[in-house]
């Protein structure tokens, strides 16, 4: 058994984004929007970038797998923090959309504590894109303000992805790092059989 080279650039991204978490925190807790967004804008640039490096250069790992994970959900908590707290106002008009997106999210990633002790890392297609077009919607809001059409975009696209994820956790056996979509495994299944 190999063992895995856990210091590489991909798992130095992920953990500056685990690092980054309580200055988002602090940009939150004293209302400076301007830090917030651009802490979270780097924090989505360096998500970008350790996946692509890492898949480039064959640096994945198990470890980075669970490390990005970790760093994406820290993430995606502080950006959803950052909405409620720095534009309450916006949230509670659109909280029925925001709350199903919240729960459709944490569904998975309960069943998955509940069913294999951890948090899934499956690193699908739909959440990668998801978490690209939330990036966007986040950015763009807080830069140039609210449009109607890509906030209703980014909700369907969060809603799809959140389910594929729900699907996955209740369906596997066991748990598996990169994944990349419930028909790749679908089809490795059907072809096993």
């Amino acid at each position: 058994m190999t063992k895995e080279k856990v210091i590489n650039i991909p798992n130095i991204l992920s953990a500056y984004r685990l690092a980054a978490l309580p200055f988002i925190v602090y940009s939150i807790a004293d209302g400076n929007k301007s830090l917030f967004i651009t802490l979270i804008a780097v924090n989505l640039v360096t998500d970008i970038l350790d996946g692509w490096i890492a898949r480039t250069f064959r640096m994945q790992t198990e470890f980075g797998a669970r490390l990005d994970s970790l760093a994406d959900i820290g993430t995606y908590l502080m950006a959803f923090t950052g909405m409620i707290v720095l534009e309450s106002a916006f949230v509670h008009t659109y909280r029925v959309p925001f709350i199903l997106m919240l729960v459709l999210w944490l569904l998975p990633q309960v069943i998955s504590l509940i069913r294999f002790r951890r948090f899934p890392s499956f690193h699908l297609w739909s959440n990668k894109a998801v978490g690209y077009i939330q990036g966007i919607f986040i950015v763009t809001y807080f830069v140039w303000g609210f449009h109607p059409a890509y906030f209703y975009f980014m909700i369907a696209c969060s809603y799809l992805a959140y389910l594929e994820e729900l699907v996955l956790v209740i369906y596997l056996p066991r748990l598996r790092s990169n994944v990349k979509s419930v028909f790749l495994v679908l089809k490795a299944n059907k072809s096993t059989q």
